[in-house]
């Protein structure tokens, strides 16, 4: 499995996902309110995920550094991985 590049998020894209999950970390529920939050890829791209914005997600900074480059398994149903 190759690498996908690693490519900047747009702003208006950053801006979608964030209002998709409602300004809700998609692993631990915090809000915007309580952390700040960034976008994360579901499937890392060191694991051959893509820049789609369907594999995108909102995480808090906490959330998103345990989970570093592992894929969460509450999205292995929706994704043939």
């Amino acid at each position: 499995m190759s690498k996908t590049p690693r490519i900047p998020i747009p702003k208006e894209v950053r801006k979608y996902v964030y209002q998709r999950d409602k300004y809700h970390c998609q692993s631990c529920g915090k809000t915007h309110l309580d952390t700040d939050l960034t976008i994360d890829h579901i499937i890392p791209l060191a694991r051959g995920g893509t820049n789609d914005i369907s594999n995108l997600q909102t995480l808090c900074f906490t959330c998103n550094q345990r989970k570093t480059h592992h894929i969460d398994p509450r999205f292995r149903r929706h994704f043939d991985i």
